[in-house]
């Protein structure tokens, strides 16, 4: 047991003098003090790997002592010499940390196997800590490689989303390049052969088209910019109405009823005015757009937008936007691509972001979007809320 250094602490100077003696011809390096301030002093300059400590001293008791020194080192080892009265203490010993305990009178082959139980331990110890240095290591590498993985599957995903963005949108810009040219046709004709009408209406053209330009990239900035929600007071009816009030027009332009269903108790909530504006003036104009798509002629078509606030066990408060159209609806194919990737209903005339902005605003909130439809009876669509958006 050559290296190992014992601290013996123990009132009772000769007898702590002598079993110093016999460990050094086990060459066990020992040291000697003969109360518990000395030994805490003594650990301090010269941390021992083991200490003997008597349980009963005039100053400290063993018991504080061993508290103290495994509150500044747990890895010294201490073995407790107990009388025999003092089964008690030696159990508290335990608990408080020793490795072993030893009845008074001492037999050194006792102490003997004790300290090499200790020796064992600290080795054992050594080990753990040499493996939970090197694990660490590794994870760290690990975590290292998964990092690097990570970053060249996001740039692979990016590449594959680009190349999905220009093949998802090409027939859209193909669309617009044409109204365009066609724009631009009429009006070189109108000035050649002097025809204001002809010059007017291919201006109209222009216009409309770049609008869809100036539209198109405002969607691809708001899909793929991040953004930070920005909560304020503010009142999720007046939100509908001015959202309501905004759509009027296009609504009345092709015939559909646009009417509200607001919940008189909806006072003050705690949201992205922004982000639900954009949200609720998404799903109008598609809402509009799927009463025109409808075959039946004969309807009488509308959109209505419902707020109701409802009780949650789990979150609280929520509010319910909806909005319900009788338009066409959608087949199950429809809805099976509703949130993928540029997936347009309007043949050509929409990117299919609309909805992937949505979803992603509402995400962004915390909220919830989900959707219920029929061929030829309507769709609905609910956005969830808390009433008082939690900021992290």
């Amino acid at each position: 047991m050559s290296e190992m250094k014992v601290l013996i602490v123990d009132d009772e100077v000769e007898f702590a003098a002598a079993l110093a003696e016999r460990l050094e011809l086990r060459d066990i390096v020992a040291e000697t003090v003969n109360n518990g301030k000395d030994a805490m002093s003594t650990i301090l300059v010269r941390p021992p790997d083991v200490v003997i400590l008597d349980l009963k001293m005039p100053d400290l008791s063993g018991l504080e002592v061993l508290h103290g020194i495994k509150a500044h080192d747990p890895s010294i080892e201490v073995i407790m010499l107990t009388g025999h009265g003092d089964m008690d203490s030696a159990i508290e010993s335990l608990k408080l940390g020793a490795s072993d305990f030893i009845n008074k009178p001492v037999r050194f082959e006792a102490l003997l196997l004790a300290l090499e139980r200790a020796k064992q331990k600290i080795a054992m110890g050594c080990q753990l800590k040499d493996y939970t240095k090197n694990l660490e290591q590794k994870i760290e590498e690990r975590t290292l490689e998964l990092r690097q993985t990570q970053e060249e599957l996001m740039a692979s995903e990016r590449l594959a989303t680009i190349g999905e963005t220009v093949a998802g949108l090409a027939h859209y810009i193909k669309n617009i390049l044409t109204g365009l040219r066609g724009g631009m046709y009429m009006v070189d004709v109108g000035l050649t052969k002097e025809k204001p009408r002809m010059q007017q209406d291919g201006w109209g053209m222009v216009r409309r088209n770049i609008e869809k330009v100036s539209c198109l990239v405002l969607d691809l900035l708001k899909y793929s910019k991040e953004r930070m929600p920005e909560p304020t007071v503010c009142s999720p009816n007046r939100i509908v109405l001015e959202g309501v009030e905004l759509m009027r027009e296009k609504a009345g332009q092709h015939g559909v009823k646009l009417c509200t269903d607001l919940d008189p108790n909806l006072e003050e909530a705690f949201l992205d005015q922004d982000g639900i504006n954009d949200v609720l003036l998404n799903l109008i104009s598609n809402a509009i757009d799927a009463c025109l798509y409808d075959t039946n002629t004969a309807k009488e078509w509308e959109v209505k937008v419902k707020t109701r606030l409802k009780g949650d066990a789990g979150s609280g408060e929520v509010i319910l936007f909806q909005v319900i159209d009788n338009g066409a609806g959608m087949t199950d194919e429809v809805k099976a691509k509703l949130f993928s990737r540029f997936f347009s209903t309007k043949a050509g005339c929409g990117t299919g972001l609309g909805l992937l902005i949505t979803q992603k605003i509402v995400q962004e909130q915390g909220g919830e979007v989900s959707f219920e439809s029929e061929v030829g009876q309507g769709t609905t669509f609910s956005v969830r809320f808390n009433r008082y958006m939690h900021m992290s």
